[in-house]
């Protein structure tokens, strides 16, 4: 089992994949959710782009800044202890490069001070994946439903169903495996082609919508704490109901406020 009080790394990560021990991640955008989140015994924290649809309102995550994203890592990365913080370098900031990908990569290690960056894309950006990790940035792969490439895939919609796309997939994941890539996100596969690449590989997987055969899963954590209620999937299950609980907690709030029930004396300072 894993160690609770131990500071997960890229090395625990292979480890934990090595002894069979399942990967908790679940993205973060500020130090309020790290720390609640850490303490629950995340291994993962995954300062996804999608901050920019969840919290930014954006309709993808592709007007995600880098600016952005250094900001949200930053504010997560102060409220974790043990967990490993990750940040999701955003559109155009490691496609045009690996010069450039070093600079923006190191840039975020740097200021945020996390622990990895994670890239999505397979062959055409392993080159820049060994060049990251040759001056010592940790990166992590993301294969499958690339949400950056979302207008290029046609839509949201499961990848590698047919055998061609599969066994590029497959490719892909050794490819990234073979550039230095501590661990590859899996999104939105087929559940018998994610058990295949898990199975393939000695660095671990981490699924969203690839079924239970990774060595670890990721959810969106306002869709899985009910908070994102406009939002359904078929991978994504809900713990929780907090939309809800929210729109309660604010109306009792705003009846007693209007009742002027509240604040009552013992929320107040008599001198």
């Amino acid at each position: 089992m894993a160690d609770e009080t131990k500071a997960v790394t890229t090395y625990e990560l292979v480890t934990m994949k090595q002894r069979g021990e399942r990967i908790v991640a679940l993205t973060c955008y500020d130090a309020l959710f790290a720390r609640l989140l850490d303490a629950a015994g995340v291994d993962v924290l995954l300062v996804g782009d999608s901050v920019n649809q969840v919290l930014a309102g954006a309709e993808t995550t592709l007007s995600a800044t880098l600016e952005q994203m250094i900001y949200h890592t930053k504010i997560v990365r102060r409220g974790a202890v043990r967990a490993m913080v990750v940040c999701d370098m955003p559109f155009l900031t490691y496609q045009v490069s690996p010069r450039e990908a070093i600079r923006n990569c190191g840039r975020v290690m740097q200021e945020t001070a996390c622990h990895a960056v994670k890239l999505e894309g397979g062959a055409p950006i392993a080159e820049t994946v060994r060049a990251l990790v040759d001056v010592g940035i940790p990166v992590m792969g993301h294969l499958g439903l690339t949400p950056q490439s979302v207008h290029a895939l046609g839509g949201y919609r499961v990848q590698g169903r047919d055998e061609q796309t599969a066994e590029r997939l497959k490719a892909d994941a050794k490819g990234l495996e073979a550039a230095g890539a501590c661990a590859i996100v899996l999104e939105l596969i087929p559940a018998p082609l994610a058990s295949q690449i898990t199975k393939s590989l000695t660095i671990p997987t981490i699924g969203i919508g690839a079924g239970p055969a990774c060595d670890g899963q990721v959810l969106v954590l306002p869709d899985m704490l009910g908070l994102n209620d406009r939002f359904s999937a078929k991978f994504v299950k809900r713990y929780a109901a907090l939309a809800e609980d929210v729109r309660e907690a604010v109306k009792l709030y705003a009846a007693e406020v209007r009742e002027g029930r509240y604040p009552g004396p013992e929320h107040s300072f008599p001198k």
